[in-house]
Formats: structure tokens, sequence, C-alpha cells
């Protein structure tokens, strides 16, 4: 039997006329995909999941076609995690569309002038201004095409995925009623930050939750804590993150570490890993352990996850390798060929540094790290490789969550600095103090004058 719905009226000349439907198979279970050819040339493609036909209230993203983000997995935007994010939302909630919109390239611009403008951007100009410098406007795209491929598949209102008040306005005009806005923010990283604030302040779009002195509750956008990211020459930017008791503690006597911190804390440190293009820790706390190192607390992208192991005693079952995020060990001449071989087979990077005291030589590895294009790093332990950071004048930054816990005997947070005066005392300055549930987190710059 035919179903007859009202439809909004759209221009015969802008109707978009489907041509395929098949099924897609995602992680989060099959849509059915619709392709539709448009006026502009463009094809759009609607990932369909559930009952969407009776038209009301359904979960929508329109995305805009962003090669670099979407395919590529660039961290200069946050195309490619608002795309993943949409699709698993849409999946969890069992019914929704996502709208792909190609021909929308660098809003509106295409490729090519996407890729000027980022050119543009690196000397100095905004994501807005480069547009104009390169004689378009700001924002070039149409929504009358999405609307009318959403009413051929029978959606009427909309639960809309978005940052964006033009696409609100866009479907409206085209006559889709949007009955609520859904938050895409996702967690900035030290790569995209002003991209985003760019296109908050200037585009009107909508900006994630920002961390304050003195309150964090829901915090995504944690750049407060990580403070002026500043590039050294020939390493990264190092930021020590760790949690620790009241006594300084990051492990009871057994080892024991989980959880030190309260749930909004942790939550702030995944944030902190979305904003760093690596998180990196030592072969013991692995071992202790056993992380993934990802970010699954807030909406961010995952960074490469390095491990610091000299013998590469890393068990073949540890979380860490598997295949949520990218992971790199590096290690010494002392590593046994065989181990190298059974971790590149698992497509796990293996380099190696030279050996040091404390296992590997962390200044080293640092260089290493920056010649492979990471500019800025989490360190998120252990005790050892804390010490090592801190020790080497390695560190630009530090970010110490303190919990109101007592544990008397216990793993120090870090060991012994060679530092015999309290005046020759590693100093951190310009403090700041923050609120995360019970806990507290201080953060600051360590510029070492050592």
């Amino acid at each position: 039997m035919t179903r007859l719905h009202m439809q909004p009226q759209v221009e015969v000349s802008k109707a978009p006329v489907e041509v395929a439907r098949t099924l897609f198979a995602s992680d989060v279970g099959e849509f059915e995909l619709r392709a539709f050819e448009c006026p502009s040339g463009s094809v759009y493609l609607l990932l369909v999941k559930g009952e969407v036909d009776e038209g009301s209230a359904v979960l929508t993203r329109v995305h805009s076609e962003c090669l670099t983000g979407d395919a590529l997995g660039s961290r200069r935007c946050d195309c490619g995690l608002q795309l993943r994010n949409a699709i698993r939302a849409i999946g969890q909630e069992g019914r929704g569309v996502l709208v792909y919109a190609t021909g929308q390239e660098g809003r509106g611009v295409g490729l090519v002038n996407k890729l000027r403008a980022y050119v543009l951007q690196e000397n100095g100009h905004d994501t807005v201004d480069a547009n104009h410098v390169l004689g378009f406007p700001a924002d070039l795209r149409d929504y009358a095409e999405a609307a009318h491929c959403l009413a051929s598949v029978g959606v009427r209102s909309v639960r809309l995925l978005t940052n964006n008040p033009r696409k609100v306005e866009g479907l409206r005009e085209n006559g889709i009623e949007v009955e609520e806005v859904v938050s895409a923010s996702t967690s900035p990283n030290a790569r995209n930050l002003t991209y985003l604030r760019s296109k908050q302040g200037r585009l009107g779009h909508a900006a994630a939750s920002v961390a304050a002195p003195e309150t964090i509750t829901d915090a995504l956008d944690v750049s407060a804590l990580l403070g002026d990211v500043r590039e050294p020459a020939s390493r990264p930017y190092v930021v020590l993150k760790y949690a620790q008791t009241l006594d300084g503690r990051i492990a009871t006597r057994t080892g024991e570490s989980k959880w030190i911190s309260g749930i909004k804390e942790r939550r702030i440190s995944h944030a902190l890993r979305a904003t760093s293009d690596a998180v990196l820790i030592g072969i013991g706390t692995v071992l202790t352990d056993d992380p993934q190192l990802t970010v699954r607390l807030v909406p961010g992208a995952s960074p490469l996850r390095v491990i610091l192991d000299s013998t590469l005693r890393i068990p073949s079952q540890s979380r860490i390798l598997d295949d949520d995020a990218c992971t790199m060990v590096i290690s010494t001449s002392d590593a046994r060929a065989r181990s190298r071989l059974v971790l590149r087979n698992r497509g796990v990077a293996v380099h190696s540094v030279s050996a040091h005291p404390a296992g590997v030589d962390a200044s080293e590895a640092l260089r290493l790290l920056r010649g492979l294009g990471v500019r800025s790093v989490l360190v998120e332990g252990g005790a050892r490789v804390l010490t090592s950071f801190l020790k080497g004048g390695l560190a630009d930054r530090v970010i110490v969550g303190i919990a109101p816990t007592i544990l008397g005997t216990g793993t120090n947070a870090v060991g012994d600095l060679d530092i015999v005066s309290v005046t020759d005392g590693l100093r951190i300055t310009g403090a700041s103090v923050y609120r995360a549930g019970d806990d507290l987190l201080l953060a600051g710059d360590l510029r070492p004058e050592r």
C-alpha cells in the first residue's frame, strides 16, 4: 500500500532525484543508503536509520563534505569527528537521518580553494578572512537541496545535530521544521582551537562548555588548562598531567591507583588528551594499570599513544595495543628483534633511541616525536617518567589533580630530583586552580632554570 505524506513545497527546478538505494553496514548497525542527484551537480547521500517516514522529530545531521577531515582524519577541523559522532548517535537512537552533502567542501568554496585558505590561515588570517581574501563570502552553502532530500524520505521536522545557526535557518526556510538543536560540539585540540573560536566568534557557531577557574562541571573546552602552547624548536610542547592524593601519592603501597580521582576529573583528563597530538606513558604504567589512553568520556579525537619501553616488555594483550587509536613504542637497541616484529605485525610503530638510566632517553624520544610531526605531548606517567621529564627540564606545564584522600604509605607522584634546598625547587608560575567535583586541579607553567 502506498503511504502518502504531506511534503514541504520545493521548487521543481531545485528538486533532487533519487538514483540509488541500498543497505549500508556500519559499526552501529545497518542503515538504508539513499543517493540523490541534485540540480547543482552534487550527489547527496542519506543514511536512514529506522522508521522516519512518519516525519516528526527525526534526529538529523546535515553534514557538509570535508575530504581532509572526513576521509583523511585531519585535526585541523572538527568535521570528521562530528561525522562519526553523528552516525553513532543516530545508530544508538535507532531512528534518524544523516545527510552527507557533497559539493560543500570548505563551506562551499571547493577543495582547492579550501587548501588555499589554509595557506592564508597559516599566515595569520582567520577562516572567515581567508575566504574573503580569495574573493568568496564566509559561507556559500545553501540548504534547499538538503531540505528536499529530507522531505523525499518523509521527514517533516528534525532534532538537528549542529552548532551552526545557518543550518537551522536554511532548513526552516525550505520547509523542514527544527524542533530542537542538539549540540555537535567536540573537544578542541591545539591545532583547531583558533579555527573553532573563529567559527564561534564570527559565524555564530555554538561552543563547547568552557572550563573556568574555580569551576569545572561538564567541561569540554580545557584550553585554559592546557595553557599557551609555545612550541620549542627541537621538541613538542610538553604537559605533565597526573592525579594524586592530598599527601602526594599516585597509588597505594600495593600499586592500586583506580580511581584516585573522581569521574569529573577523569572527564577533564580525557578532554586534555583530545587537545594533544600524543599522550605518553612508561611501560610501568602499562604493566600496572593496562590503560586504553583513548578519549571516551568526552566527544573528542583520541591522540597518538606513545609508550616508552626500553626492552619491549609490553604484553601482547595490552589494551593500549587495540586499534581504537594509533600506538607507537619508543624503545632502545636493547629490545629483542622478535618483539619488534610482533609489534610491527600488529600495526604498532617501533622506534629506537639511546638507552638511559631511566630506561629510554626522554630528550631523544621528544626529538624523535617532533621529527615525526608531533607538536604537543600530554605525559600521564608513571612516577619514573614524570621524574625523568622534570629532572631533564623537558616539561612546559604541569596539571595536577588533587583528590581529598590521604593514603599514607604509597607510590610518590615524583621521585628524587636531586634538589637539596627549597630555593632550588622547580617553581610553578601563573598557577590557576580549578574545581572538578570533589577534586581540585592545579595548573601552571614550569620553566626550569636548572
